[in-house]
């Protein structure tokens, strides 16, 4: 009988973590279990659920029969993912703390952690998939379009995909609901988790003001007329809609899906002058970009691909958006069909072609929908 290989599966107190563990030991694999605690600044805090979420996990290895582990990654996850998480929001930018803390903790540091425990391979309950093909190992999405991850994945290279498994990438999470309920996990029905990697859900503005300065100023509307403050640049990201605190300024004859009632959204931010500009309608120009340029690239090929035609994703959730590729010195510009909204400085650009994911940047800047066309 070949006996099949060691895995260490993180498991994080999820429902998702949990039926990848199940399924890997009905596969015959020898299944070992990580529970990851990455942040104790405000461990007792109502937000952050790490002690809550490790009895979880315990009592899920328990049903499955597995050994389970708690390591602390929390010093590697503040030196390599929030430092830089703050770096970013203090430049301007709206930085996405879950694609580098995949790359840094859950495929970098927690991958090191298995293998010196003599793992094989890693396992996730991320949605997504890896296929070997022609001697390379390429990232997937997942089955379940409404739940994949792979945006979030995008910078694992050829290294790290090689040692993954992502057991449910193939299912649904309505599929994985129903698994864990017939096998008896006592955390079938358990809230998925939507704060910040490993921070948790918390009033965001109210956490970030712990650890950035404010330095409130003007609000402009595209007239150049004050009318508003705001807290400080870092507090806000573009197409924000809700907590400018704007009332009684309306702008007449606001451009393509504005008007006199048109919600306000942040259009742009201006670091040098301290100001935020801010426009009514959704569709305003000034929302709209038709290319961005992105820097900080990683292929998950560890090689650009060719230049040309491919979808991409600027946030998670959107529906990939037909674009040209043309690779420059330190990454990459990519131009759109359609105007996409919102491209927001620090976010992921990240490139696919159909349902494989090549990788991506960082978003550094973009081009107003006026200034360009797709030629």
């Amino acid at each position: 009988m070949v006996r099949k290989p060691r895995v260490v599966v993180g498991l994080s107190g999820g429902v998702d973590s949990a039926v990848s563990a199940y399924l890997l030991k009905q596969q015959g694999y020898e299944v070992v279990a990580i529970f990851m605690k990455n942040w104790e600044d405000d461990d007792d805090s109502e937000y952050c659920s790490s002690n809550e979420d490790f009895v979880d996990a315990a009592a899920v290895a328990d049903v499955i029969g597995i050994d389970i582990e708690h390591v602390n990654f929390a010093a590697e996850y503040k030196d390599r993912v929030f430092a830089e998480f703050l770096r970013e929001y203090q430049g301007g930018r709206t930085p996405n703390p879950d694609v580098l803390c995949n790359a840094e903790i859950k495929f970098k540091a927690f991958l090191d952690h298995a293998m010196r425990l003599g793992a094989e391979k890693i396992a996730t309950g991320h949605y997504a998939r890896v296929r070997e093909q022609a001697g390379k190992f390429q990232l997937l999405k997942g089955l379940d379009e409404s739940k994949d991850q792979s945006y979030f994945l995008h910078r694992l290279n050829q290294a790290q995909l090689s040692k993954t498994l992502f057991p449910i990438g193939e299912l649904r999470k309505t599929e994985v609901r129903s698994l864990a309920e017939e096998i008896g996990l006592p955390n079938a029905r358990k809230k998925d988790s939507t704060g910040i990697c490993f921070i948790g859900e918390r009033p965001f503005r109210d956490f970030l003001n712990r650890y950035i300065s404010k330095e409130p100023g003007p609000i402009k509307d595209p007239r150049g007329r004050v009318i508003g403050k705001h807290e400080g640049l870092s507090f806000y990201t573009l197409g924000q809609r809700q907590g400018l605190g704007i009332g009684g300024v309306k702008e007449k004859g606001a451009q393509r899906g504005g008007g006199e009632h048109a919600p306000w959204f942040v259009a742009r931010k201006d670091l040098e002058k301290n100001t935020l500009w801010v426009v009514q309608g959704h569709d305003h120009p000034w929302l709209l970009s038709s290319a961005l340029d992105a820097d900080d690239v990683s292929w998950t090929a560890d090689e650009a691909p060719m230049p040309g035609a491919y979808s991409a994703k600027t946030r998670y959730r959107q529906a990939d958006a037909a674009c040209l590729l043309a690779n420059v010195e330190g990454g990459f510009r990519l131009s759109f069909e359609e105007a996409q909204w919102a491209v927001t400085p620090g976010q992921s650009a990240v490139l696919y072609d159909g349902e494989v994911c090549l990788g991506g940047g960082v978003i550094a800047a973009s081009t107003p929908v006026a200034a360009t066309a797709l030629s």
